[in-house]
């Protein structure tokens, strides 16, 4: 504690022998008006004076924080990391990759070892091979063991190699969810220059989606693996000082809307606002009527609209779902006090904070709401839905068995946004209760499932007596984790998949989860529909998006009588009833039943043996990843972008997910040519998230979404590019080899909002591995920009640069980019095509004086290893990364 002007360390009242960083003290000290800024920039605050140094963090990150300098970044130390298996895998796997490389260039292994807490949760394996029926979770959760059983034995390994690592196995929930019923402690105290320190939670998580625990008023957001690991080593994350746009919420929601109602409503309005690389925190009246699952489901979307974070202040409803949730005494008692000595437990009646803007939200003012069909701000009624369906081919109500465009063939209560809210959970469960009494059965064609986001979820809807009613219609408990979410979704059934790619048929998903980017769900679904899990059950009755839910029926009961929504949806009254009568007891297990974080199946799971990881084969699953060899720890290239051609020429909106998608490799794709070329047998393929740790794989899934559009191209869609001046046609990673054999730098072009979509850092990794020097686009997704520069891999900004208006023909030079020695330096875009040449203005996005290290190092495992990799002069700067062929 250097900063003495701010003295603020203080004696925690009622904790004995404990102490705190006091704000109010700090604001006597000359910190600054303190008490006027968001709540979520004092926490900033808070993280900054406790671990200021002098050096790396100094009292002038304070005072941009208080100034509201946007210009300045501030560190952000996090007292821990979340992981997911999809993510999380290869994180490890590159820490130990690190390790040894540090080892074998002289450096200290233990300035490149993991010493914060890190949680590994394993969620984004389940795959939903059997639906709808009672053996449903058990039959996926054996296949899941069987396909996995080599990622899982790595995993064993770490937790012997890691100290600081726990992992949570499969079948025991999300992370998310986990986050905010488990693992997450708003208020803790730890061991800081030899002092007891009570401080504000906070958290890093690989996954987009970490801003669920904003809800419970805890820091955090997602970011990049490579990320995670300059975090998990104890390395200061450095930030942009985010504007905050308040958000003040009033009113009350009318019967029969949900909180997943106000969280599309809210993506939708603050995806047109924009608020990408801002801080989003909610206020008002009507902060108090919505419970902690609701600020959840809220808060976990927190991507969807583009924000940093999501937050809400600490309440009495936050020191409430502590308790509820089996937190000890001691903790809810810790953070009651904490809050209160730091000024920082919210109730309306105190001064608003100062924020950047302020904008309204009426609750009464939202109605039932759906998104789609492919993207989740696309928000309207659920009057509205038939009117969202592209008109293609014959429509209309389906009795015959046959399909046709726009059938839902897959309903799917899914993902920790909405499993997390016992209210929906019962309302979903309530709806299908009285459709059952009225004879209502799903719809044939429907697949329908249910994974719940954990066990207390299911706990929840067993002991309010309603999991007999879904299983009625279907939505058995199919195992616990993100399943159809992310893409998981499962085989149809063969005679729907026959009739869908005979006929070219649109049919769609409706799910309660927070994504429905294009060929996410499922490769043969071409929308998908974000609804409340109660919607979702009530589309499987109907079976088709092309119905006004709201005034048509949705089936005939037993006696031949039409169904209308409203007469099955339940009432708040009955809902309430069920979640006051049920919560707790599914929740809190009580102190003498924790909720249990492991399983016998698990803990019997032998880890490999020794001391170094024996990595797969060129085939296997976990090969030893190549990010910190010598090809892999230099420059991208050295000066300016001379005469660089556009690998893809792409528009608005690209996602992670087209970039680097998650969903099965397909026999006809280039990861699947090139595991079957390998012996790989198709029904083993797995998916793109499970085979992360084969380079060679994840190479041939870049850009390999079957529903990417490439301009270059514009007849075809999927990994297809055009080479450049000769005109072929070939796959994209063929295209990147012909020209690094040619010695022609390449670049892809892109609109706005490029890198939406998750913290995927396989979608900055596999554009490393693709040799793409840049990537321009007229604006960027925050997650997906720093996960660029930690590869390595420049992101120009060019607002006025349309690729409508590009000539498919030109060649590229970047010029300025000698600059990327300082941040956001302006560079020039010059593009030269047979019909003129244009220029553009940009600006290349190396936001941080960190970044700018990273750049120069190659990124970020090369600027780890920097020190001995200066020392050798063994490989040539533009060494491109030997791995590319065509084949």
């Amino acid at each position: 504690m250097t900063l003495d002007s701010f003295d603020a360390l203080r004696d925690l009242p009622g904790a004995p022998a404990t102490q705190f960083i006091d704000l109010t003290a700090a604001e006597r000290g000359g910190a600054g008006a303190l008490h006027r800024l968001p709540y979520a920039t004092r926490v900033l605050v808070e993280n900054v004076l406790r671990h200021e140094d002098g050096r790396t963090v100094t009292a002038d990150h304070v005072r941009a924080l208080v100034a509201g300098d946007h210009s300045t970044s501030i560190p952000f130390t996090p007292e821990r990391v979340l992981l997911q298996d999809a993510s999380g895998i290869p994180v490890l796997a590159d820490m130990i990759t690190l390790h040894e490389r540090a080892t074998a260039l002289g450096l200290d292994p233990a300035t490149v070892s993991p010493r914060r807490r890190m949680d590994l949760v394993v969620d984004h394996a389940l795959e939903l091979d059997a639906a709808g029926t009672a053996d449903a979770g058990a039959t996926n959760l054996a296949l899941e063991y069987h396909r996995h059983g080599d990622r899982y034995r790595f995993l064993r390994w770490a937790q012997t190699r890691f100290p600081t690592l726990r992992v949570v196995p499969p079948g025991i929930g999300i992370c998310h969810q986990l986050n905010l019923e488990v693992l997450a402690d708003v208020i803790s105290v730890g061991t800081h220059d030899g002092i007891a320190l009570a401080r504000f939670d906070s958290v890093v998580g690989t996954d987009s989606h970490t801003t669920m625990i904003n809800a419970l008023s805890v820091t955090g957001w997602g970011v990049g693996g490579i990320e995670a690991i300059a975090a998990a080593l104890g390395q200061p994350i450095l930030i942009p000082v985010p504007a905050v746009v308040g958000v003040r919420l009033s009113g009350a929601l009318k019967p029969g809307v949900l909180a997943t109602d106000v969280a599309l409503t809210l993506a939708s309005m603050l995806r047109a606002h924009g608020v990408v690389q801002r801080v989003v925190e909610f206020h008002g009246p009507g902060l108090t009527r919505l419970s902690v699952p609701d600020r959840a489901t809220i808060a976990n979307m927190a991507p969807e609209y583009g924000a940093t974070m999501a937050y809400f202040p600490a309440d009495d409803r936050t020191l409430t779902y502590l308790a509820t949730t089996g937190r000890p005494e001691a903790t809810v008692s810790l953070a009651r006090t904490y809050l209160t000595a730091q000024n920082m437990l919210y109730t309306p009646d105190l001064p608003t904070p100062d924020y950047h803007e302020v904008l309204e939200l009426d609750l009464a003012q939202v109605d039932r709401t759906m998104a789609g069909p492919s993207r989740p701000h696309q928000t309207f009624t659920a009057s509205e839905l038939a009117h969202t369906v592209p008109p293609e081919g014959s429509t209309g109500a389906n009795g015959t068995g046959t399909l046709h465009h726009g059938d839902i063939v897959i309903a799917a209560i899914t993902s920790c946004t909405n499993t997390s809210n016992p209210k929906a959970m019962v309302a979903a469960g309530l709806l299908a209760r009285n459709a059952v009494e009225r004879g209502l059965t799903r719809a044939p064609w429907t697949k329908t499932s249910l994974t719940p986001g954990s066990r207390a979820t299911a706990e929840l809807l067993q002991s309010a007596g309603l999991q007999t009613a879904l299983d009625e219609l279907g939505f058995h408990i199919a195992g616990f984790g993100c399943g159809t979410c992310m893409g998981n979704s499962g085989p149809l059934a063969p005679a729907i998949t026959e009739q869908i790619r005979q006929q070219s048929l649109s049919v769609a998903a409706v799910l309660s989860g927070n994504r429905n980017f294009p060929g996410r769900i499922h490769p043969d679904v071409a929308h998908s529909y974000l609804a409340s899990p109660p919607m979702v059950v009530a589309m499987a009755i109907a079976g088709r998006t092309t119905i006004n839910p709201t005034d048509e029926p949705l089936a005939t009961d037993r006696a031949g009588r039409p169904v209308f929504l409203d007469e099955i949806w339940p009432s708040d009254e009955d809902i309430d009833l069920l979640v006051n009568a049920n919560d707790s007891r599914s929740l809190s297990l009580g102190p003498a039943r924790p909720v249990p974080l492991t399983t016998t199946e698990w803990e019997s799971l032998p880890p490999a043996g020794g001391d170094d990881y024996e990595w797969d084969g060129d085939a296997g699953s976990i090969r030893r990843p190549p990010f910190a060899d010598a090809a892999l720890t230099r420059p991208v290239r050295t000066g300016d972008v001379v005469a660089a051609r556009p690998l893809l020429l792409l528009g608005d909106g690209i996602t992670t997910d087209h970039i680097s998608p998650v969903a099965r490799i397909t026999s006809d794709s280039p990861a699947g040519r090139w595991l079957a070329r390998h012996g790989v047998p198709p029904e083993k393929f797995g998916s793109y998230s499970a085979r992360r740790l084969n380079h060679d794989v994840m190479l041939r899934g870049g850009f390999a979404n079957p529903r990417l559009e490439n301009k270059l191209v514009p007849d075809r869609q999927g990994a297809w590019t055009r080479v450049l001046p000769d005109g072929d046609i070939v796959p994209v990673h063929q295209a990147a080899a012909i020209y690094a054999d040619r010695g022609v730098s390449t670049i892809v072009v892109a609109g706005h909002s490029y890198g939406a979509g998750s913290a995927r850092d396989w979608a900055a990794k596999a554009t490393r591995l693709l040799g793409i020097q840049a990537v321009i686009a007229q604006s960027f997704e925050r997650i997906h920009r720093t996960n660029l520069v930690a590869m390595g891999v420049l992101p120009i900004e060019c607002p006025d640069l349309s690729p409508d208006e590009l000539d498919g023909t030109a060649e590229f030079d970047i010029t300025g980019l000698a600059g990327c020695t300082h941040t956001q330096p302006a560079v020039r875009v010059i593009a030269r095509a047979t019909t003129g040449v244009q220029q553009f203005s940009g600006r290349a996005r190396i936001d941080t004086a960190v970044e700018a290290d990273w750049i120069r190092a190659g990124g970020l495992i090369a600027h780890l290893l920097t020190p001995a990799i200066h020392s050798l002069d063994t490989v040539a700067a533009n060494t491109p990364w030997t791995g590319l062929s065509e084949s």
